[in-house]
């Protein structure tokens, strides 16, 4: 039997998968958008510190302890942590104890009413334990633990994706709160001016056409704001979701109209993605993963040899009492002849899908790398935009201010008060704008950078076997 598993061994050591190649990847020097040196990389871990917000803190904090999405993601990880336990446990010793009671009658015609009792009784346990000599265990054990180290990366992906949403989220509904206070503020003005107007064509001094012109103004105004804040509200709502407090009354979080500047970012150079990503650090990890798989797929050609022992007792009670104790060992021999076809096929499976999985993070890499030079263009180019409104949103009230001063006066038109409102109004949304999108490319920057985890308390070794 030995001598023949040796002869199959060998033949089976022929057949042999595509192991997945190292990926290639040439990381750029720098992003292309300049970043501030003020900071260190740690400070990543818990970007939305960085905001200097209490109430941004105090969302994400609870969204990433008690929030429906975060729950669920933790629940993942630990069905993982059972599944590695479960894919392990095949290769020790396997056995069910087994037991059987019978009662048996047995009358003889011939003799009389006088049947024959006997009462039968029996347990065992038989084993069957796969002998490892060409080490499954080894390379199973390696293949569940990049499982579970993907597991955990998943985990924590979900985590960061949910800081930044709930950051986004929050800013989307200050960015609306703001523009809702605006465009009452412009629809308060917009009345001031009207009433001003019907003075005017009270006393015959203005044609009643210019005060229904602005009327319109008001009404546009003010339906202008009843939409932002039906969509200030669903966004509160999605707040709500977001920690868990879907059915709660929107009133129960409350949101200022202020958006602050953008905090800067972490100095940080392109090949700290590798570390700082939890997707890329996922995607070596099923790499790792599918090697081992592609190793099994190969060891499934070799024969495996199982030990099977057995022990047990039997009782028997009637007209001949016996106690009978047993055991025996065995070994059983199973040799994949007629299955090297599909085997095969497996073999090609996993060798197909380790080659998928290094394209795959190759993408991710570029993608990741591509997601952060964005979102650092962008910011740069917010920070500007902010600068550069600021002070045309100042110049544009003046001229608005002054325009008013004339036509109060009589010594403007309609006209040149509607042009100049209008252009503030336009500067004044365009900075709110610019502002809102610096904070949110800025939340952008911190995700794609890989912040939001503690990456150095969870190294690479221990995230394997927790």
């Amino acid at each position: 039997m030995v001598l023949s598993a040796m002869c199959i061994a060998a033949l089976a050591a022929c057949a042999t998968g595509l192991t997945p190649r190292d990926p290639q990847i040439q990381w750029p020097a720098h992003y292309a958008a300049a970043q501030r040196k003020d900071l260190p990389p740690a400070s990543l871990d818990r970007w939305w510190t960085l905001f200097d917000d209490a109430q941004l803190e105090a969302l994400v904090e609870r969204v990433l302890s008690q929030g429906l999405d975060a729950r669920l993601a933790l629940a993942r990880l630990s069905e993982a942590q059972a599944v590695r336990a479960q894919s392990l446990s095949r290769y020790a010793p396997q056995g069910a104890l087994q037991s059987s009671v019978e009662a048996s009658q047995a009358e003889n015609l011939n003799a009389g009413p006088n049947p024959d009792m006997s009462r039968n009784a029996s347990v065992s346990l038989p084993v069957t334990w796969e002998l490892d000599f060409f080490g499954r265990r080894a390379v199973t054990r390696t293949a569940a633990d990049s499982d579970l180290a993907a597991a955990r990366f998943d985990y924590e992906a979900t985590r960061t994706a949910l800081a930044a949403q709930v950051a986004q989220t929050l800013f989307q509904a200050r960015g609306l709160a703001a523009q809702w206070e605006e465009s009452r503020a412009n629809a308060k003005i917009q009345a001031d001016l009207l009433g001003l107007i019907d003075r005017r064509v009270e006393r015959g001094l203005t044609a009643a056409s210019q005060a229904d012109r602005v009327a319109g103004d008001v009404s546009q105004a003010n339906a202008r704001a009843l939409a932002l804040a039906s969509e200030l509200d669903a966004t509160r709502r999605s707040l709500l979701v977001l920690m868990g407090d879907g059915l709660a009354p929107i009133t129960s979080i409350a949101i200022e109209a202020e958006l602050a500047e953008a905090p800067a970012v972490p100095t940080t150079v392109p090949g700290d993605l590798m570390i700082r990503r939890p997707d890329i650090r996922e995607a070596q990890a099923r790499i790792r993963s599918a090697a081992g798989n592609l190793r099994l797929a190969e060891l499934d050609f070799f024969p495996r040899l199982t030990l099977q022992p057995s022990i047990g007792l039997s009782s028997q009670r009637g007209p001949l009492d016996a106690s009978t104790g047993f055991w025996s060992l065995g070994l059983g021999l199973s040799v994949p002849v007629l299955d090297r076809p599909r085997l095969q096929a497996a073999l090609d499976l996993q060798s197909a899908r380790g080659q998928q999985l290094v394209i795959a993070f190759e993408q991710l890499v570029q993608s990741a790398f591509a997601e952060v030079d964005q979102a650092l263009t962008r910011l740069h180019a917010d920070r500007r935009r902010v600068q550069i409104l600021i002070e045309g949103e100042r110049r544009a009230n003046r001229a608005h201010e002054a325009a008013l001063t004339r036509f109060r006066l009589g010594l403007g038109d309609l006209q040149e008060v509607l042009d100049a409102e209008l252009a503030w109004r336009a500067t004044r949304n365009a900075l709110t704008s610019a502002r809102l999108d610096a904070l949110k490319h800025s939340v952008q920057a911190f995700k794609a950078l890989g912040g939001g985890w503690p990456s150095d308390s969870l190294p690479a070794s221990a995230m394997a076997n927790p």
